[in-house]
């Protein structure tokens, strides 16, 4: 059966994401440090995984197969998911698979250099929009349709 996975932790789609689970009727898993209210929905279920750098990457990524569904903006655990054969897919829509996955890896590895080698190089992207979201919202929708076909 597929799953939805949420890599909760400051995720800004967590409502959406139960809507459409809800709607599928599949199982999704908030997965955090914690910080989050368990939902009363029944399909939703809040992993409090313990604090320290990458638990909630790692408990995703021990867990994620083919036919499921990731939601996270972690390079490294959209790349152990995407090896998994799961679907995965950033907050704004956009779909990370094994044809760009390690495009964006170099990516976000050069913005990390660039921010250590430039103080002043620190900003954080550009803002969450509306567009985004429903991006966002039917790019689940065709990922789930997607992972229960396989």
């Amino acid at each position: 059966m597929t799953t939805l996975y949420i890599d909760a932790d400051a995720c800004p789609v967590k409502e959406e994401a139960e809507r459409v689970a809800t709607r599928h009727r599949l199982p999704m898993k908030l997965v955090a440090n914690g910080g989050l209210r368990p939902s009363r929905n029944p399909f939703v279920e809040l992993v409090i995984v313990p604090d320290g750098p990458d638990v909630a990457d790692m408990w995703i990524a021990e867990r994620a197969k083919a036919g499921d569904v990731v939601v996270t903006a972690d390079m490294p655990l959209a790349a152990k998911c995407v090896a998994a054969g799961a679907q995965v897919l950033r907050h704004d829509g956009s779909v990370l698979d094994e044809k760009n996955i390690g495009q964006q890896l170099a990516m976000r590895d050069l913005m990390a250099d660039l921010r250590s080698a430039d103080p002043f190089r620190q900003g954080g992207g550009k803002s969450f929009s509306k567009a985004d979201r429903s991006r966002f919202l039917d790019a689940l929708e065709r990922a789930i349709r997607k992972a229960k076909g396989v």
